[in-house]
C-alpha cells in the first residue's frame, strides 16, 4: 500500500490548535448517530427467553454494547446463565439473536439530538461524510435508510465491507483513499474505545461524544482530541480547506 496513507500521528490533544483543518470526516453508527440500544436489548431479551433463561435489564444490556454484536451476545449469555457461553452455545445464540435484531431493527432506534442539524452543516460547509461502523451491512443500511441518514453520506463502510473493522485502521484508509486524502486531513467521530484506536492507528484526529455505549466506561478516559456533546458541535471546532474534497471512486 502506498505510504502516503501511513504519515505520522497527528500531534497529542495538548498540542492541537482549534479549529482543526480537515478535509473528510468518518462517523460512528450506533452510540455515535443512532441510539440503538432499546433494539438491541428486545432482540438480547427474546432470545435470552428463547433460550430458557431470564431478561437483562436494559441498563445492562446497554453497558455490553461497544464492541460488536458478538461481544454484546456473549455477554448477555455470560451474565444470565453465570457462565461463559462455549463455541457452539454462543453461535446458536446469535443465529437467534440476528434473526430477532432483524424483525427489531428500527422500533426504537433514532437520531440521537442535532445528529441531523450536524450532518447538514457539514454537508453544506463542504466536507466528505463517511459512516464507518462494524455493524454489518445487513443491518447498518437499512437502519441508516429508516431514519433518513443514508443520503448524507458519500461512502458507507460496514463491519463486513472489508477483511478488517475498527479498532483496525483499515476503514479509515479505505475512506481516505476513497477521498482522495491523507489520515491527518480526515477526523472521526464515534464513541467508544474502538474509535479511538482506530483514529490513532491510522493517523486522524478523533472526537468522541459522551452519550453513547463504549461498554458503560467514560469516554473521557480514552485518547481522543475533544469530547463533544453532539455531532453539531464538531462543526464548531473544524474548518476545510478552500479547495472541495473530490472523491476517487
Amino acid at each position: 500500500m502506498n505510504k502516503k496513507y501511513f504519515p505520522s500521528p497527528v500531534s497529542s490533544p495538548s498540542e492541537i490548535k482549534f479549529p482543526l483543518t480537515v478535509k473528510a470526516i468518518m462517523i460512528d453508527l450506533d452510540g455515535t448517530l443512532l441510539d440503538t440500544a432499546g433494539d438491541l436489548a428486545i432482540a438480547a431479551n427474546i432470545m435470552l427467553r428463547n433460550l430458557g433463561t431470564a431478561e437483562l435489564p436494559l441498563a445492562t444490556i446497554q453497558s455490553y454494547i461497544g464492541k460488536g454484536i458478538l461481544n454484546l451476545v456473549r455477554r448477555c449469555l455470560a451474565s444470565s446463565f453465570n457462565n461463559e457461553p462455549t463455541p457452539d452455545f454462543l453461535a446458536q445464540a446469535m443465529v437467534i439473536y440476528e434473526q430477532e435484531y432483524a424483525k427489531k431493527l428500527c422500533v426504537t432506534t433514532h437520531p440521537y439530538p442535532r445528529v441531523i442539524d450536524g450532518l447538514i452543516a457539514m454537508k453544506e460547509a463542504g466536507f466528505g461524510l463517511a459512516c464507518i461502523t462494524n455493524k454489518s451491512e445487513a443491518f447498518a443500511l437499512p437502519l441508516l435508510r429508516a431514519t433518513e441518514l443514508f443520503n448524507y453520506f458519500d461512502i458507507v463502510l460496514s463491519g463486513d465491507s472489508l477483511p478488517k473493522k475498527k479498532p483496525d485502521p483499515m476503514p479509515l484508509h479505505h475512506a481516505c483513499k476513497f477521498f482522495g486524502i491523507l489520515p491527518n486531513e480526515m477526523l472521526l467521530i464515534g464513541d467508544s474505545g474502538n474509535d479511538t484506536e482506530a483514529a490513532r492507528a491510522a493517523g486522524s484526529y478523533v472526537f468522541c461524544v459522551p452519550y453513547g455505549y463504549n461498554e458503560g466506561r467514560d469516554v473521557r478516559e480514552l485518547d481522543c482530541d475533544r469530547v463533544i456533546s453532539s455531532i453539531y458541535e464538531a462543526v464548531q471546532l473544524i474548518k476545510r480547506p478552500t479547495s472541495p474534497v473530490k472523491t476517487t471512486y
